[in-house]
């Protein structure tokens, strides 16, 4: 046993001796205090390799737009029975009468005087050929008209259409009830009273019957009165017709058949106007007070016919 201890005290030796050495190379450490002070590399271990989420392979979604957080339209929120590209006729000029604004009436333009040349009024036969537009409105070379275009006027309004959307209207009317017609609409505007359309009655190629059809408010139109050969107030530009769809225009027993002849078309439901419905012009109506109050005469008030769309003034 003897021969073996002088080997391990060798041994032992030496391991003291390299602890030693050890000691001194790592300043003093041992090798538990490195250890302990370094976890990251004495204890690290392999890193898990883990396999990708599905979503992880997948680019990111994009953020979506302002514009594609907006709502999208409703179809009651658009204007659908716009005419596509329709615009006002006119601007604003220098010698207009501003009321407010989006509301004024000024004389008729060159441009203006050509769209209506032929169709809401009257054009000669000899100057027909001349025009660049086809005439629909043709009197004989003899006769004169019964206003002229100096008497006529333009004019801009806003309304609110059967959506509730503010647009822009234009008409042209006598240029002595312009200024009845402009307080008058700004008025209904004001009070958000709602007008299917306000257009020219160029819009419909002239045809009275089309605009009333299609609810269309108008004025100026060199005409005669429906069913007759006697021009009506329209022609002198003194007369307006607002909603007509749902105002019409009856003759009782027009042909002696016990019949009574109702126009436009379409609009026999509201010929009684003891039922409510919408857009009826009647006394308590604040279109009806309106117009009272600026001297024109209502077609419901009279006798022999009822126009319940049609008011009239006078000059």
């Amino acid at each position: 046993m003897d021969k073996w201890l002088k080997p391990a005290g060798l041994l032992i030796l030496l391991i003291l001796m390299c602890s030693a050495i050890v000691r001194v190379l790592s300043k003093g450490e041992t090798l538990t205090e490195y250890a302990d002070k370094n976890p990251e590399i004495a204890y690290a271990t392999p890193a898990k390799t883990e396999s990708p989420s599905p979503s992880s392979s997948q680019e990111p979604s994009p953020t979506p737009s302002s514009e594609a957080l907006q709502p999208s339209p409703s179809p009651e929120s658009s204007n659908s029975d716009a005419v596509p590209g329709f615009l006002p006729t006119e601007v604003e000029t220098a010698d207009s009468t501003h009321y407010q604004d989006g509301f004024f009436y000024q004389p008729l333009t060159d441009a203006v005087v050509a769209k209506i040349t032929g169709i809401s009024y009257p054009v000669s036969e000899s100057i027909v050929p001349a025009l660049s537009n086809q005439a629909v409105n043709v009197i004989e070379d003899q006769e004169e008209p019964a206003i002229s275009y100096d008497d006529l006027c333009y004019m801009n309004v806003l309304y609110y259409d059967f959506n509730g959307a503010v647009q822009t209207g234009e008409l042209i009317c006598n240029k002595g009830i312009a200024q009845d017609l402009i307080e008058i609409f700004y008025e209904l505007y004001e009070n958000e009273y709602q007008i299917e359309k306000i257009r020219l009655i160029e819009e419909y190629n002239g045809d009275d019957t089309a605009s009333m059809e299609d609810n269309n408010t108008s004025c100026f139109n060199y005409r005669v009165v429906d069913g007759t050969d006697s021009l009506s107030k329209h022609a002198l530009g003194c007369a307006i017709d607002i909603n007509p769809f749902y105002n019409p225009y009856i003759v009782f027993d027009k042909y002696g058949s016990g019949e009574d002849y109702i126009s436009p078309k379409g609009s026999e439901i509201y010929a009684d106007r003891s039922q409510n419905f919408p857009y009826k012009i009647d006394e308590n109506d604040l279109c009806y007070k309106l117009f009272k109050e600026h001297g024109f005469t209502w077609g419901g008030d009279w006798n022999s016919c009822k126009d319940y769309q049609h008011f009239q003034k006078t000059l």
